[in-house]
């Protein structure tokens, strides 16, 4: 379906369109000069018109906003759906109030200026305000202490919704051993690099990709540098590795874990329903979670993550409570709860969505599939300590992480309150350098491309020290 829009003033085409795709997320969002909604920007008011409907504003203090405040409120009524974040589209909404809450805010305050401001629920407010106080005690001050990123390029299958690096293994296993050469490269560098600086690591990182998806004697010889590298003596704080698929788990590779001290393993269903699984790409079953998780348990694992997804293809509200009481009955020590991003270059939004014109559910019912996942989250006993949100997601929520107090995942909540340098090793790893006094980031991208990532190591590690030099080199010059 086209949603076709005539804006008298194109210079503020985005503000219009973000609130747009709220709405209508699975459209074609298209400005021409026949459009059927219409948004004119006049001297000192904002209109909007669609058919008889009509509705204006007045322009005050910050014209974007007014904007998007207008067009939000005005799709409101016509559509009759609730979206609670109102007009943030911001990834990080927490961070809004933790720096209300460093300036010294009461609650009160916090959750009026969100209302206002952003027409968000007093729920939503007070969501980032509880998360936010989570946060807290965990944030990094110190421009010494990092964290560490490690990027496997390779998943066991690729899941329909995926748009990350994550290359189906049976199709390139000619590509494993160079790309774990050069990693292995990279990770001897940037040990001579933290060791040189004397910079503190606080936690590690091992995702993808899905770390997993080598084999046994593969994963346990990365494992072994990435121990000598970062974890040995280094006192960390954490350890994480992302196992995810339960179809690459083997009691060799928890073993691997085991042997080289990691404290916190992810193994994610994304829903418990078998016919879903097989729809998606996942290529394991229920079954496959529950061995696999009872596995890392009955060998010593008492930090274990699950990732559910809300709004998969063809499920509702009986799907969602069918993986609910499947979680429940395993009682992870984390729970990390995504709402489905249709991102364009994902398998799903061109076949399922596009193609097969499978369909997620109203808005109403995903609401109620959110509902759920905090009821579980509330009988699990864990409390959220993290969240984000991403560009085009169903029912336009958040990504929420719960966990057990003492089972917070410190890389995730630094992640995202972008106040540590992230080291960040293998294909389409980002890594990101924190300048903490002066409220500044600076970014650099390994190359995405497997062959042009082996290809290019020393360039990708000389870009790197040369980002971090920039930092930690600064009090030498």
């Amino acid at each position: 379906m086209e949603i076709k829009i005539k804006l008298n003033n194109m210079k503020y085409r985005y503000d219009v369109y973000q609130m747009f795709n709220i709405y209508f997320p699975l459209d074609e969002i298209k400005f021409l000069d026949d459009g059927d909604y219409i948004v004119n920007i006049l001297d000192g008011k904002i209109e909007f018109k669609y058919g008889e409907y009509y509705n204006e504003s007045k322009i005050l203090e910050n014209i974007k906003e007014d904007i998007k405040k207008l067009v939000f409120s005005s799709l409101k009524e016509l559509t009759k759906e609730e979206y609670p974040w109102g007009i943030l589209v911001g990834i990080r909404p927490s961070k809004i109030a933790l720096k209300y809450l460093e300036e010294g805010k009461t609650e009160e305050e916090i959750i009026k200026i969100f209302e206002i401001k952003h027409l968000a629920s007093k729920k939503k407010a007070k969501l980032c305000i509880e998360i936010a106080k989570a946060e807290e005690k965990f944030v990094n001050k110190e421009s010494n202490s990092i964290a560490i990123y490690i990027g496997m390029a390779f998943c066991p299958t690729r899941c329909f919704y995926c748009s990350f690096a994550a290359n189906p293994i049976v199709g390139n296993k000619k590509l494993v051993n160079p790309y774990l050469q050069a990693l292995i490269k990279e990770i001897s560098a940037m040990k001579k690099y933290v060791n040189d600086r004397k910079l503190n690591i606080e936690s590690v990182y091992f995702g993808g990709g899905t770390p997993t998806a080598v084999n046994n004697e593969e994963f346990e010889a990365v494992m072994k540098e990435v121990y000598e590298a970062f974890v040995k003596d280094k006192n960390l704080k954490e350890f994480t590795v992302e196992c995810g698929r339960p179809d690459s788990i083997t009691s060799e590779k928890l073993q691997t874990m085991k042997t080289y001290d990691v404290t916190r393993i992810s193994i994610n269903p994304q829903t418990m329903n078998d016919d879903t699984l097989k729809m998606i790409g996942r290529g394991h079953t229920s079954a496959q979670v529950i061995e696999k998780f009872n596995l890392a348990r009955s060998m010593g694992f008492n930090d274990i993550n699950m990732d559910m997804i809300i709004g998969l293809p063809g499920e509702g509200i009986k799907e969602v409570l069918h993986t609910k009481n499947e979680i429940l009955k395993l009682k992870p020590d984390s729970l990390t709860v995504h709402g489905l991003s249709l991102k364009r270059a994902s398998i799903l939004y061109e076949n399922f969505i596009l193609k097969k014109g499978i369909q997620v559910k109203k808005q109403e019912e995903l609401a109620q599939m959110y509902e759920e996942s905090r009821i579980l989250a509330q009988e699990l006993g864990l409390h959220p300590y993290y969240m984000y949100r991403q560009k085009n997601m169903v029912g336009n929520m958040e990504n929420l992480g719960y966990s057990r107090k003492g089972a917070e995942c410190i890389y995730n909540i630094e992640m995202i309150e972008d106040k540590q340098t992230i080291i960040a090793l293998g294909a389409d790893a980002v890594s990101k350098v924190v300048f903490l006094n002066e409220n500044r980031i600076e970014r650099f991208a390994n190359i995405k491309d497997i062959k042009e990532y082996c290809n290019r190591i020393d360039e990708m590690i000389q870009g790197k020290i040369n980002l971090l030099d920039s930092l930690y080199l600064k009090g030498e010059e």
